[in-house]
């Protein structure tokens, strides 16, 4: 698991107070942690192999050669976790950079929780946790209903809910889907909502088989894979991750044309 988030946002505090002790360097000046730094977890009855890493920065703010790397170091403990938690700053949460590195885990498959940290700062009122899953929904729609946790790494405020939500993206990055509920859906979803056609010839979506876990991976069996349109690609995607209960997950949905087995023998002559 890498937690990762730009400078400040209180990877290191949380890793200590998960391991009880202060193991990890921590300064209210951003940028302390330089190289990503494993530590292991016995959580519960469960391991767990955490990995602080630097905070990531927008590019232009990159200078130091020793930065370079720590960066560098924090993307490519992203590409070998099962689980990244993306940590934000309470008081500044989902700006730009929050943004790119939440894309960028969804790029590499990874399963995702968001964690608000430093939430003992902010001032309590109703309606707050429901406010930070429609902001989730609306920053991220390519990962809709990502698991998002309001946390204070400092208090241990929420760690046993992150934890859990931890677990439960971990266990949904894992699912594979039957094949015959598969393609119950799959007809369901091409019948309420047909592929459009393109230059005056309708798509045909033959289709569907799960090719792989981590993350969810499907192929679809259609006529002309180079023309269903992007948009309907999404239209799919968001409407298994409701059917099969798969919130916040990557889900990889690639198209195949269906091989005609007489596509090489010439029509013969009257």
């Amino acid at each position: 698991m890498a937690i990762v988030g730009r400078p400040n946002a209180g990877k290191s505090t949380t890793i200590n107070y998960l391991l009880g002790e202060e193991r990890l360097l921590t300064s209210p000046e951003a940028g302390t942690t330089r190289d990503s730094i494993s530590v292991e977890l016995d959580y519960k009855g469960r391991n767990f192999r955490l990995f602080d890493t630097a905070g990531l920065r927008r590019r232009s703010r990159i200078e130091e050669k020793l930065e370079k790397l720590s960066v560098a170091d924090a993307l490519r403990a992203i590409r070998f976790a099962e689980v990244v938690v993306m940590m934000m700053d309470s008081q500044n949460k989902f700006e730009e950079q929050d943004l790119r590195i939440t894309d960028l885990v969804e790029r590499e498959g990874r399963a995702l929780v968001l964690a608000v940290n430093k939430w003992d700062l902010v001032e309590k009122r109703g309606g707050m946790i429901g406010q930070l899953r429609t902001e989730a929904d609306h920053w991220l729609p390519q990962i809709k209903g990502v698991p998002i946790v309001a946390i204070s790494g400092l208090m241990g405020e929420g760690i046993d809910r992150l934890m859990g939500a931890i677990q439960e993206s971990y266990k949904i990055w894992n699912r594979r889907i039957a094949t015959a509920a598969l393609n119950r859906w799959f007809e369901d979803a091409i019948g309420k909502n047909p592929p459009p056609a393109v230059s005056g010839r309708r798509l045909k979506l033959n289709y569907i088989t799960q090719t792989k876990a981590r993350p969810p991976s499907f192929v679809v069996f259609c006529s002309r894979a180079d023309a269903v349109p992007t948009s309907y690609l999404r239209y799919l995607t968001n409407s298994m991750r409701e059917a099969f209960e798969l919130p916040g997950t990557p889900i990889r949905i690639t198209l195949r044309e269906k091989v005609n087995p007489f596509a090489h023998k010439r029509k013969r002559p009257n």
